[in-house]
């Protein structure tokens, strides 16, 4: 099995870790390009160590950057395949991470932009312990009609995308609010007007708050 990595962010407090808030990168990206949201929530976070895994796989799309699976064939079939294939992958890491910092899985939070959005949902709701929380950045909800049956958790939920999007349209988010409710997740959603493929300011604000909350910690 491939061994994940990738950059790693201490707590602020200089202390041990509390809290574990693993980034799942995009497609064609790499973990330098999420750990960047690190220094946007440290302060916020002083015990949360901060890690950004590469993507198993280079990307099969472009000259560089990585991917957890392929998304040349887009067919829902194969996208839950990819899923499902990586999902043990990323397991280990947590694993290992958790294991690292002495944390119970209550204790980690997972956050996903584009592609590293479906993995974080699918791989989240699917824990037998944890996670805290999940944020989901411009992605989407892969095989939700799996959720009756394969869902063991149910953490908090944030949902955020540009209404401008045209790599992963908004309606992917909002397909993905509806299903996470209707199988009991609780679940916020942000839509930012005339933002396209990114996270913006009110994005990260909105994260920082799931992520306090999650961790039972007082909104931030």
């Amino acid at each position: 099995m491939v061994t994940l990595d990738g950059p790693r962010v201490a707590p602020a407090s200089g202390g041990p870790a509390r809290q574990l808030v693993v980034l799942l990168h995009g497609l064609g990206a790499d973990g330098a390009d999420l750990i960047d949201l690190a220094p946007h929530w440290a302060a916020a976070l002083p015990d949360a160590a901060f890690v950004a895994p590469n993507a198993p796989e280079p990307c099969d799309m472009a000259p560089f950057g990585r991917q957890w699976f392929s998304l040349q064939d887009r067919a829902p079939a194969r996208v839950e395949a990819g899923l499902r294939a990586v999902r043990p992958v990323l397991d280990a890491f947590l694993e290992r991470e958790l294991t690292r910092h002495a944390l119970p899985p209550e204790a980690l939070a997972l956050v996903g932009f584009s592609q590293g959005c479906m993995l974080a949902l699918f791989a989240g709701l699917r824990m037998g312990r944890g996670p805290a929380a999940i944020l989901g950045y411009s992605g989407a909800l892969v095989a939700p009609e799996s959720l009756a049956t394969e869902a063991l958790a149910r953490p908090p939920v944030l949902l955020v995308h540009g209404e401008a999007d045209e790599v992963v349209p908004a309606a992917r988010s909002r397909a993905a609010e509806s299903a996470l409710r209707a199988a009991g997740v609780p679940v916020r959603a942000l839509y930012r007007p005339g933002l396209a493929h990114g996270i913006d300011p009110e994005g990260l604000a909105a994260g920082l708050k799931t992520l306090r909350t999650g961790f039972g910690m007082t909104a931030a």
